[in-house]
């Protein structure tokens, strides 16, 4: 009995035990409804309902002719929410009668299935209620306005079930024009570059938001609760869409023909240091080139011989030489310290400075710096400092590296070579970019200006802010040395024996400038025979007498590269791209037609005597022929009359250079051929001016420029 007794308390215990856990749960369910229940409800919403991000349209980069170099375009993802209300009602009639229809249109925009597995993969996702169905990314403007056109999407998405969300993607219309400095546009900002780096807040605009809701494993947007956001600011460069394409296109012929590694090629405004053009090329693994690094602006290198023009005006403004001075290059070759410098060219002895300068002897600067600045060394580095060589350029774009290095006689690396040897272009690193601006300041008559890439910033096409040229160096050196330093950069090019004068000479404007070719280590094993590669340069300005642009290509040769100097690399280079802008942008002479005042109609025109005898006689013109001998004719034409005379000159034989300005391109190609002369032709239509003067003697062989209208 005591034994039943025992085992029934124990029962009644647990059972008590068990109501009163009963009545603690029903207790809390009840008190988490009633006093908690607006918390978790909040919570639970807050779980389901999110706002993300709603990006800005980004601006656009424009160049400065008003062509867009980098632009945002729409695109747009398609998705359907199975489970609307409107898609489902009625038994689904709705998407039953549009599926068959909807699949075709579906299959003959996109093309890439076919009507009926556009409508298999519909169905499935009906019958699974899927709320955020894929149906299809990235799709662009044109075909999201054939899809709002389509079945059941006509209907609006209340009906539809389709969800469209519009995002922005980032395109370079002009592909690999200034693709490095224009910069490319990266979800994450950390990793863009150029000037869609540097400027990316006022690119990128505000952010909105949108309130989404989770469903289905993805968020919904909830219609009617977004943020809008405030689109970016474009910004206009001061880039030339013309001059960029021709500043690439001659860069990439060259370094294409001669197997170059890299090189740069920018063309700035003399008077404001804008930065028309920029063209940055580096052979890939496969062989081909893209703009892969801003070498123009984020690569220091040793400058080698266009270098010398800092020596010289150091030496020019401190009083210690002139052009007319004359310097020893004992045979071309000369120890310093140990270490020996030579010319390329063997044999000279006594030179003035200017003949050291246009020939380059290395040997002369050298012996110039190490003679005046040895026992003052910070009186040449100090002028270095004020050619800005030692500054950043302080150009409105983000480079990678770039930073110069002047040494100082405090440095641990500076010893008895250093000055002769930095006199020449070693021993020191700049960018192409720094040298540019030297250059440029020579040309702009010792103005140096900052370099800058964009002019102005514009909202809804309202310009907003303007950036005005700044000058960073009112005057470089004395007015005096600044003249005998353009002689020097003058005669490079116009004297026989200059390094620049077979390239350059033949132009129709004059061009002063200097050529380098610097002798670089091979992955840096030193500058042991058989390791040496070259760095050919060519630094100037055009015209001369009233320069507009200068231009700087720094280009890198490879050991297969069949040209090294300077003149033969980049001095081509310089001329392609000067000869584009000088016939686009600064020759505005056109021919001239001869008028009286009595008659308009009156018309010029030179040729051969048969072709203008036959033109003459298929419009029954009537002409008379005053000259009796050669084939060539200037005839003149009045109403419906034409006469014809010898051109003097242009019958001539032997080598005495014939008149040509008038003649259309068939006939002087014909003609100066014929002649053995070799033609370099610019633009189109007649001729308007010749670089080999007419009546001047020539010789079989030599180049001549034409420029037509």
């Amino acid at each position: 009995m005591e034994i039943k007794n025992d085992i029934l308390w124990r029962v009644y215990l647990c059972f008590l035990g068990i109501v009163l856990l009963g009545i603690m749960i029903l207790g809390r369910a009840f008190y988490i409804q009633r006093a908690q229940g607006k918390f978790w409800i909040s919570m639970s919403d807050s779980l389901h309902l999110k706002y993300l991000p709603i990006e800005a349209e980004r601006g656009t980069i424009y160049s400065e002719d008003g062509n867009m170099l980098s632009t945002s375009v729409p695109i747009f993802d398609v998705y359907v929410d199975f489970g609307a209300d409107g898609l489902r009602d009625k038994e689904g009639k709705r998407f039953k009668d549009n599926i068959d229809s909807l699949s075709i249109c579906l299959a003959n925009l996109f093309k890439d299935k076919t009507a009926a597995a556009y409508k298999k993969e519909m169905q499935i996702a009906y019958k699974d209620e899927q709320r955020y169905y894929a149906l299809k990314k990235k799709i662009s403007f044109d075909e999201y306005r054939q899809l709002r056109e389509f079945p059941l999407v006509r209907l609006g998405r209340n009906k539809s079930g389709f969800i469209i969300d519009p995002r922005d993607k980032r395109i370079n219309p002009y592909v690999l024009l200034a693709n490095r400095t224009i910069g490319l546009s990266r979800a994450d900002a950390r990793k863009n570059v150029g000037l869609e780096l540097t400027y990316d807040s006022v690119l990128r605009g505000t952010t909105g938001q949108r309130l989404m809701r989770y469903a289905a494993g993805t968020y919904i947007p909830v219609e009617g609760s977004e943020f809008a956001p405030v689109n970016g600011k474009d910004i206009i460069t001061t880039l030339d869409t013309y001059i960029q394409d021709v500043a690439q296109s001659a860069l990439m012929e060259m370094m294409v023909g001669n197997n170059s590694t890299h090189g740069t090629a920018i063309v700035m405004e003399t008077a404001t240091g804008k930065i028309k053009a920029i063209a940055n090329l580096g052979k890939q693994a496969d062989g081909s080139y893209i703009e892969d690094l801003n070498y123009g602006i984020g690569k220091a290198t040793e400058p080698g011989s266009i270098f010398k023009l800092a020596t010289l005006l150091s030496l020019l403004d401190d009083g210690y030489v002139n052009n007319e001075s004359i310097v020893d290059v004992e045979g071309g070759a000369k120890k310093f310290y140990g270490l020996r410098i030579k010319d390329s060219h063997l044999g000279a002895e006594k030179i003035t400075v200017k003949k050291a300068f246009f020939t380059s002897s290395n040997v002369a600067f050298a012996k110039m710096a190490n003679q005046f600045y040895e026992s003052q060394p910070n009186k040449f580095v100090d002028h270095l400092s004020k050619f800005h060589l030692d500054k950043m350029t302080g150009i409105d774009i983000v480079a990678s590296s770039g930073k110069p290095t002047i040494k100082r006689p405090t440095n641990r690396s500076w010893s008895k070579t250093t000055i002769p040897f930095m006199a020449h272009g070693y021993e020191e690193l700049v960018t192409p970019l720094h040298m540019l601006m030297l250059y440029n300041a020579v040309a702009n008559n010792g103005k140096m200006m900052r370099p800058y890439l964009v002019s102005s910033i514009r909202e809804y096409g309202v310009e907003i802010k303007h950036i005005e040229p700044e000058v960073i160096v009112n005057g470089i050196c004395s007015p005096q040395a600044l003249a005998q330093a353009k002689e020097c950069l003058k005669a490079v090019v116009d004297s026989l024996h200059g390094t620049g004068h077979k390239i350059l000479f033949d132009s129709l404007y004059s061009i002063s400038g200097k050529t380098g070719t610097a002798v670089t280590a091979l992955d840096n094993k030193g500058y042991n025979k058989g390791n040496k590669i070259y760095q050919a340069s060519f630094m100037g300005y055009f015209p001369s007498e009233n320069p507009k642009y200068s231009i700087g290509v720094v280009i890198q040769n490879s050991r297969e590269s069949k040209f090294i100097y300077g003149a033969d690399v980049a001095g081509k280079v310089f001329k392609q791209i000067a000869d584009r802008i000088y016939g686009r942008y600064i020759n505005n002479y056109r021919l001239d037609q001869k008028t009286n005042d009595t008659d308009s109609s009156i018309y010029n025109i030179v040729g051969a005597k048969h072709d203008l005898q036959s033109i003459f006689n298929f419009l029954q013109i009537g002409f008379t022929d005053s000259s009796h001998s050669g084939n060539w004719r200037d005839a003149m034409m009045v109403k419906n009359k034409a006469g014809m005379v010898a051109p003097a000159g242009l019958n001539a034989t032997g080598n005495i250079m014939p008149n040509v300005v008038g003649m259309g391109l068939k006939d002087v190609v014909y003609l100066l051929e014929n002649k053995g002369l070799k033609i370099s032709l610019l633009g189109k239509g007649k001729v308007i001016t010749q670089s080999l003067p007419a009546g001047s003697n020539f010789i079989k062989g030599q180049e001549i420029s034409i420029m037509l209208n």
